[in-house]
């Protein structure tokens, strides 16, 4: 018995599917819930952006692709603060777009609490959020 492939879908329908399981979050909000400890900043843009536009102070840098390895707190390659399931991981990406696909896997992994910055890094830097120049290494 075969069975069948599921229907394609665009990049839009699936973002909207993605973030119909959960409650996106603005900027001010993110820095207030992680000012107070009670949330984890990822930036998962990569180092051009990061060059370009700068950090959020605080936040952990895990590019996009090694980050269910890392936040997986079963995992053999997890970051120290990946301490368990019910952490409340904001992920940022450029614009928040990457940043809503990354959630869905997190959520599969059991990370129920992962939510996404709505608008992503440039939202925040929008709101006068603190955002400090990436530091070159010596020599660069």
């Amino acid at each position: 018995m075969a069975v069948s492939a599921p229907e394609p879908v665009g990049i839009d329908e699936l973002l909207e599917r993605v973030r119909s399981g959960y409650g996106r979050i603005e900027a001010r909000e993110a820095y207030d819930a992680w000012h107070a400890g009670d949330a984890l900043l990822v930036d998962i843009r990569y180092q051009a952006l990061r060059e370009r536009d700068g950090v959020i102070p605080g936040a952990l840098v895990v590019e996009r692709n090694e980050l269910e390895w890392r936040l997986d707190p079963r995992g053999s390659h997890r970051t120290a603060a990946a301490t368990g399931h019910d952490l409340r991981w904001v992920v940022v990406c450029n614009e928040g777009y990457a940043s809503s696909l990354a959630v869905a896997a997190l959520h599969q992994l059991g990370l129920h609490r992962a939510t996404d910055l709505v608008g992503g890094f440039q939202a925040w830097k929008a709101a006068g959020l603190p955002v400090r120049p990436t530091e070159r290494p010596a020599g660069a």
